[in-house]
């Protein structure tokens, strides 16, 4: 009989609760802001951090996961039994932690040869950040208790990441382009002018999709632009900084649009806020078109 775990890193951007109440297994990134240094999401909550970030100009700091940790994780579940392990890692181009993963379960069956017989992993590049594969990770725990098979959830969390989008608009780009990972940001010059981006995040990449003039102007941009992207009448995710006011508004004026009110809210994790700011407002869906 199978016994399945999923694996992945902290920037899913579940919180505590949810990851114990469904039994993910979550390694957890390490970040260093004023000297300290703390596991994301377990040593300090989404709020704290933002906390400490708004008393400095500092961009946290954070590495990736070792080859080693994604090894002893792995025997540790090979020890508990499980039979198949489905690994999702946070964008392979903006981490070396899905490679990580990789060589972790290379060196694990190396130093286990038995193993190879009698357990499975799955490496899975999420292609993007936060709750974009946070989400279906929840999805696939609910398959997996209704008796799925590894393979399913593997093409299932394929699929979700082939599909699925993001349009974020972040406030200001001081952390995007101080960190240099989202290339859209290096790439924007509008700002000079009063212009905010819309981001879209997906297929491993950044890109602006679309340019607002006005803070005003932020809420009928962004929705405008997620309706026609959008396929109607499936779930959307509200993804948020430190402050719901525009996220409330963009669920508020999509809900007219699409019928249907946001399948949840979200706020972005440490590692995420690193590298685009504490405030943003974004909407995750699945696409129409690539």
């Amino acid at each position: 009989m199978s016994k399945i775990m999923i694996m992945t890193d902290s920037c899913c951007d579940l919180d505590k609760k949810t990851i114990a109440e469904l039994g993910i297994k979550v390694l957890p990134f390490t970040l260093t802001l004023g000297g300290e240094s703390f596991r994301e999401i377990f040593d300090k909550s989404t709020q704290e951090v933002y906390e400490m970030m708004s008393h400095t100009d500092e961009i946290p700091k954070h590495s990736q996961i070792s080859p080693v940790t994604f090894e002893e994780s792995y025997r540790e579940l090979y020890e508990q039994g499980y039979t198949d392990i489905i690994s999702v890692s946070i964008n392979s181009q903006g981490s070396g932690t899905y490679n990580n993963s990789i060589i972790g379960k290379n060196d694990f069956f190396e130093n286990n040869p038995e193993a190879k017989e009698k357990i499975r992993i799955f490496n899975l590049d999420s292609k993007c950040y936060t709750i974009f594969y946070g989400y279906p990770i929840m999805e696939a725990v609910k398959k997996i208790r209704k008796g799925a098979e590894a393979e399913d959830i593997v093409a299932y969390l394929e699929e979700w990441f082939d599909v699925c989008a993001i349009y974020a608009v972040p406030y200001s780009l001081k952390y995007a382009r101080k960190s240099g990972r989202i290339s859209a940001a290096a790439a924007f010059a509008g700002e000079l002018l009063g212009l905010k981006p819309i981001i879209e995040f997906a297929d491993n990449g950044t890109k602006t999709v679309d340019k607002i003039r006005g803070e005003k102007n932020i809420v009928p941009k962004l929705v405008d632009c997620v309706e026609k992207r959008m396929i109607p009448q499936t779930p959307y995710i509200i993804i948020h900084g430190r402050d719901l006011t525009l996220a409330k508004e963009v669920e508020k004026e999509l809900s007219k649009r699409v019928g249907r009110k946001a399948e949840m809210f979200n706020p972005i994790g440490a590692a995420v806020a690193a590298n685009i700011g504490t405030d943003l407002v974004a909407v995750l869906v699945r696409r129409k078109e690539k």
